[in-house]
């Protein structure tokens, strides 16, 4: 006679057993998902063979289970390759499901064809990780919505929204602006204004790019003279344009200014620049992980451990996530 499926076993019933792997590029935000699961995180070995190449072993069985691979694909490409390795040795070890976990998707600035005779890069990354074997893929704040399409197996796409405006609402400041560092940011800091007040006002900085990391800022559209202004941006990667907006904000007669970015990839003398500027305050998250040397007393780091342990739960037990978009 077969039993009743208890709601106590419901869950492996389902998808399997819930397992948690990760890459080297951000084990410690993995760890804090983990625990929040109250899982261990599971056994696998990421190392190198002489010549430098990945060597890729997952040392637990994976038959059957519902699989959840956690890998930012930052800089250097070598993260990538872990995690399509991952994804390959889950699936060939017959894991039920995989999801790959991706904090932070790389090459997401390279997602059209703005040029004549260049790659549309998140296009080949999202063609590369489902040939790997994915089966589903969980990030959070894409460069551009767009690339949720360039998928062809389900996405969950999270906004770290929720989580930097909890820090902000709790700073009380009056007299905010929310601005957005171009014209195609002003969706992402209308929602922003949204959620931080019925009457918190708008304004954004019309600039052209000469070329690639290079910014030429020309005016500001919208008040912001005695005003706190709030930078609010996706990818934090020189800084330059973070810095300038900064400085062409001051010279409209802005107070304090505080600014938010999902992703801190800091490249170069982004910190240098970050701390000459008169940004009073970065609201960042842990989707990468900054280093000693990549930080100073004005970046303020928030997890997103929490955030994107509900949405590993909800998904697991085929629970909705729309929750979780705002």
């Amino acid at each position: 006679m077969i039993k009743p499926v208890t709601s106590k076993w419901k869950r492996y019933y389902m998808n399997g057993e819930l397992k948690i792997f990760s890459g080297s590029a951000n084990q410690p935000l993995a760890r804090e998902i983990s625990g929040k699961l109250r899982l261990k995180l599971g056994d696998c070995l990421i190392d190198r063979f002489s010549d430098g190449e990945i060597r890729i072993k997952i040392n637990e069985n994976v038959r059957g289970t519902d699989t959840f691979i956690i890998q930012p694909t930052f800089p250097p490409a070598d993260n990538l390759m872990e995690l399509l390795m991952l994804i390959d040795a889950a699936r060939r070890a017959s894991a039920r499901r995989i999801t790959a976990v991706i904090p932070y998707f790389g090459y997401s600035r390279q997602e059209r064809k703005d040029q004549p005779r260049v790659p549309i890069s998140a296009k080949l990354v999202a063609n590369l990780i489902t040939t790997a074997g994915a089966d589903r893929v969980l990030t959070l704040d894409l460069h551009a919505e767009a690339i949720q399409g360039f998928f062809d197996i389900p996405v969950d796409h999270l906004y770290a929204m929720p989580v930097i405006i909890d820090y902000i609402s709790r700073l009380k400041l009056r007299d905010l602006v929310v601005v957005a560092p171009d014209t195609g940011g002003a969706n992402r800091a209308r929602a922003f204004a949204k959620r931080l007040g019925p009457n918190v006002p708008l304004a954004f900085i019309d600039k052209r790019r000469p070329m690639a990391n290079q910014v030429e800022v020309l005016n500001v559209v919208g008040d912001v003279s005695g005003k706190h202004c709030l930078i609010v941006d996706d990818i934090l990667d020189t800084g330059r344009t973070l810095t300038k907006v900064a400085e062409i904000l001051k010279k409209n007669g802005a107070r304090d200014i505080y600014a938010s970015a999902t992703h801190p990839v800091l490249s170069g003398n982004a910190v240098e620049c970050l701390e000459r500027s008169s940004i009073k305050r970065l609201v960042t998250t842990n989707t990468i992980p900054l280093a000693a040397n990549r930080t100073c007393p004005k970046v303020v780091v928030l997890s997103i451990a929490r955030l994107l342990s509900d949405a590993i739960n909800r998904i697991h037990n085929e629970k909705s996530v729309s929750s979780l978009f705002v």
